[in-house]
C-alpha cells in the first residue's frame, strides 16, 4: 500500500516529478521512483537515509531539477515503497541497481548522491554492473561502513561498551514515535541536527522521521548495527566526494575522513563546521552545490528523451 510522504509546508515541500515509476528490484520489491526536470538534461540519482523519503531531497529537487534530470527513489518500506520482509545491504544495492536500469539508458551515466543510509547503499552497490556501467561520481553525505553504533554519540557518555549498549537500545527501539509535539522536536534536534538549525528546519525534518514506519524503523536499525562495508570502499573506483558536519552524533566526522583516505578516486572531503546529521536539510545550497560540481565535470554525454523513454 502506497502512503504519501509528509514534509512541512513552503520551501520544505517537495515539488511534483515530472513523472512517477516503480522500480522492481531483484526479489520482487517494488520501488516508488520520482523523475524530475527535462528528460534530456544530465542525470542525477538521490539515494535518501534510514527512516527519511524523497521528501528529504527537497531543496535538492527544486534546486538542480531547472537543469538536470533528478531522480529520487524511497528506499524500501520507507515513503511509497512497500515495506520487505528483506532487510539487508545487499538488498540496498539491489534496489540501487533498478532504479538505475530502470531510469538510465544503456551507457547513460549519471552522478548518484546518497545521505546516510542511501550513502551506505551506494558503497554495498560499489562492485555491482550497474553501478560500473551508471554511476561517472558519487557524492556520499553523513555516512559510514561500519561500526556505526560503537562511534555513535548520540548518547553523551565516553565510548565504550556502555555507551554502545545504550546507543543500540535508543536507535532500535520499537517505541512508536508519536505526533510530533515540541519535546519530539528537541530531542530530534539534538539526535540528528546542529544546534542552529532553523525551527523550520527540524520541524521540517521531524515530519518527514516521524511518517517511517516504526517496524521498518526497527527493521533496518538492525541492519545498521551490524553493518561492516569497509571492504567496498575500494571497489568506488569513480571520482566520490565526502561530506560530513562536525556536529553529527550519528555519523560523526571520523567516519567521513576514513571514507576519504580509502577511496581509490577522492574528489573532496568537507567538514561544515556546526551541522549535523541532516547535511542536505542543514545545508542544503552547499550539497546541491557540490552534486551540479561533480554533474559539470563527469557528465559529458546526454542522451535524447526518446532514447530512453
Amino acid at each position: 500500500m502506497s502512503r504519501p510522504t509528509s514534509a512541512a509546508p513552503g520551501p520544505y515541500a517537495p515539488p511534483a516529478p515530472a513523472r512517477e515509476l516503480t522500480a522492481v528490484s531483484a526479489d520482487g520489491a517494488r520501488l516508488h521512483v520520482e523523475v524530475h526536470g527535462p528528460e534530456d538534461a544530465p542525470a542525477v540519482v538521490l539515494s535518501h537515509g534510514w527512516t527519511c523519503s524523497t521528501a528529504f531531497w527537497a531543496a535538492q529537487l527544486r534546486a538542480l531539477s531547472a537543469d538536470h534530470r533528478v531522480i529520487a527513489y524511497d528506499q524500501r518500506g520507507h515513503g511509497r515503497s512497500p515495506a520487505s520482509p528483506a532487510c539487508t545491504a545487499d538488498a540496498l544495492a539491489d534496489d540501487l541497481e533498478a532504479v538505475l536500469e530502470a531510469v538510465l539508458a544503456p551507457g547513460e551515466r549519471a552522478v548518484v548522491a546518497g545521505h546516510s543510509m542511501g550513502g551506505m547503499t551506494v558503497l554495498a552497490a560499489a562492485g555491482r554492473p550497474a553501478v560500473r556501467e551508471h554511476v561517472a561520481a558519487a557524492l556520499l553525505c553523513s555516512t559510514g561502513a561500519s561500526r556505526l553504533v560503537a562511534s555513535s554519540t548520540v548518547i553523551p557518555l565516553p565510548a565504550g561498551p556502555v555507551r554502545t549498549w545504550l546507543t543500540r537500545r535508543v536507535l532500535g527501539s520499537r517505541a512508536p514515535l508519536g505526533p510530533v509535539t515540541p519535546a519530539a522536536l528537541r530531542v530530534l534536534k539534538y539526535g540528528t541536527m546542529g544546534p542552529g538549525s532553523a525551527p523550520d528546519a527540524v520541524a521540517a525534518c521531524a515530519r518527514i522521521v516521524h511518517a517511517c514506519p516504526r517496524r521498518v524503523r526497527h527493521a533496518w536499525s538492525r541492519v545498521l548495527d551490524a553493518l561492516d562495508l569497509d571492504h567496498r570502499i575500494r571497489e568506488l573506483t569513480m571520482p566520490v566526494e565526502v561530506v560530513v558536519g562536525t556536529a553529527d552524533r550519528l555519523t560523526p566526522p571520523a567516519h567521513a575522513r576514513a571514507l576519504a583516505a580509502a577511496l581509490p578516486h577522492p574528489a573532496g572531503l568537507t567538514e561544515l563546521p556546526g551541522v549535523g546529521h541532516m547535511t542536505p536539510l542543514e545545508a542544503p545550497d552547499l550539497v546541491t552545490g557540490k552534486i551540479r560540481a561533480l554533474a559539470a565535470t563527469h557528465l559529458t554525454t546526454v542522451v535524447p528523451a526518446e532514447e530512453h523513454a
